[in-house]
């Protein structure tokens, strides 16, 4: 039989920074199909926590979005956004190695199109 033994809560998992730029506190990190909110600075190299549970307010792209709707991050703009076209069939699972967002979670209040931000319940 397969034993676990405890690591974490899981609200915040450790994020080693890979890049050669210091990830600020706030800063949204797509990993995997996941997105994870940066709790502190993560200098070049180091180990920092990146938020992984909760509701999040975050830049908004074009069009309304409404509450219960799924929403993803376009890494590329910076950016979340309903995206109509994240199968390609009712069948087709999301996947996130053709496309540039990823499944952020889904809009926790309606969002007007005028709105800058939209607040999302990340990973849910």
């Amino acid at each position: 039989m397969s034993k676990a033994a405890y690591w974490q809560r899981g609200e915040a998992l450790d994020y080693v920074n890979r890049t050669e730029e210091t990830i600020e506190a706030g800063s949204v990190i797509a990993f995997g199909d996941r997105v994870g909110v940066a709790g502190a600075d993560i200098p070049p190299g180091e180990t920092g926590s990146l938020h992984v549970e909760g509701v999040f307010e975050v830049p908004k792209g074009e069009g309304a979005i409404e509450a219960g709707a799924d929403v993803y991050f376009d890494a590329a703009a910076m950016l979340f956004k309903m995206e109509a076209l994240a199968v390609s069939s009712a069948n087709a699972p999301y996947n996130s190695t053709t496309k540039s967002s990823v499944r952020a979670g889904y809009a926790a209040q309606d969002a007007a199109a005028d709105a800058e931000t939209v607040l999302v319940k990340i990973n849910a």
